[in-house]
């Protein structure tokens, strides 16, 4: 597997998630509804979100 679980906080609440870093579908927060990240062809892109930690 290449892909990592990445643990992020919606920078609109500060919701912490957990996201797969390799999302093939948007992912929205599932407090505010803020869109924490959406795929791009391989990597997701994290516009809605900051990198708490990156899970093994």
């Amino acid at each position: 597997m290449s892909g990592k679980f990445l643990r992020v906080n919606c920078r609109d609440c500060g919701h912490e998630a957990i996201i797969f870093d390799r999302a093939s579908t948007l992912i929205a927060c599932s407090i505010c509804g803020a869109t924490l990240a959406r795929p791009v062809g391989g990597k997701a892109d994290l516009s809605g979100s900051t990198i708490e930690d990156v899970l093994k």
